[in-house]
């Protein structure tokens, strides 16, 4: 199978490259900054047409996951980059992938959880869920996320594509033992004492183990009977609370100093980042992947945590 995973540089494209490359299939990233990898890696400026686009023709799968990242603040300049990273880079392959002689059979495109709104009341899933954006006293910056998520599936689902399949990735925050990733992150707050409830601690976390990731990505492959957006993500989400606790466990450390929402305030701050990643609810459930019997190998987050931690050691 020839995949090619546009933005793939990224902590998500590091480990589906990985995994493809080591199935024996053939992986093609495509990079603003190449860097030297197993697999080939191929420069592209996510804006306009150019060589790389004769790597989509005859590709089987295509998985965009094209976007600045949100861990920064939401000042002008960055907004400018989080939005355009993703709609522009995604309506340029669409043009790409319309106009091609034998395009891939399955378009992946990264979406996200954050769609959904602020939700404590009950969970969000891809039937019933209630689409963000509209909540009353919602931060600004939570309307412009949810404002990049609805154009950025717009801009996927334009147009009409016969011969692709569309889906897009409605993920949740997606763990892994490599460095510099998500868990990495919050396993340094841990370690440091720093991890208990974050702001009232009842907010939802939503999750999902790197291996159950990558199943779901093989299971959409195979499953030819997915379009439209998916919810990837564990079937047990968690609050805050119990997301932290669990984590703590797993890394042994009983101290777990707790941050108001005013101290998260502060610290998002000092530390360049919003405060929405860790205080906006995400109460999100993969309804369509367990409709369609898809079981999961970490459904729980302490099992999830402790072989996080061990693979991270």
């Amino acid at each position: 199978m020839n995949v090619v995973i546009p933005g793939g540089s990224g902590q998500v494209g590091a480990f589906l490259a990985r995994h493809f490359h080591r199935q024996g299939h053939s992986v093609t990233v495509l990079s603003r900054n190449p860097r030297p990898a197993p697999w080939r890696v191929v420069r592209w400026d996510a804006e306009t047409q150019g060589p790389w686009t004769a790597i989509l023709e005859q590709s089987d799968l295509c998985i965009n996951l094209t976007g600045r990242s949100v861990d920064c603040r939401y000042h002008a300049e960055n907004r400018r980059q989080m939005y355009n990273s993703r709609i522009v880079s995604t309506r340029l392959l669409n043009d790409v992938i319309a106009s091609l002689k034998h395009p891939p059979r399955l378009w992946l495109n990264a979406s996200t959880a954050t769609i959904y709104r602020h939700a404590l009341d009950r969970p969000m899933d891809e039937i019933t869920g209630e689409l963000g954006g509209d909540e009353p006293g919602a931060p600004d910056t939570w309307n412009f996320s949810i404002k990049i998520a609805k154009d950025w599936e717009a801009a996927f689902f334009a147009g009409q594509m016969t011969r692709t399949r569309r889906i897009a990735m409605r993920s949740s925050m997606t763990f892994s033992a490599d460095r510099g990733g998500v868990f990495d992150v919050f396993s340094k707050l841990v370690r440091a004492g720093l991890g208990g409830p974050q702001g009232s601690g009842a907010q939802y976390v939503s999750w999902i183990h790197e291996a159950d990731f990558v199943r779901a990505i093989e299971w959409l492959i195979v499953d030819e009977t997915f379009t439209g957006p998916v919810n990837i993500c564990s079937p047990h989400p968690v609050t805050n609370r119990e997301f932290l606790r669990a984590l703590r466990a797993a890394w042994q450390q009983p101290i777990g100093v707790p941050a108001p929402a005013w101290l998260i305030e502060i610290g998002s701050f000092l530390l360049r980042t919003e405060s929405e990643l860790v205080l906006k609810s995400r109460w999100v459930i993969p309804t369509r992947l367990l409709d369609a019997g898809f079981t999961f190998s970490f459904p729980d987050w302490p099992a999830a945590a402790r072989d996080l931690v061990t693979r991270y050691r």
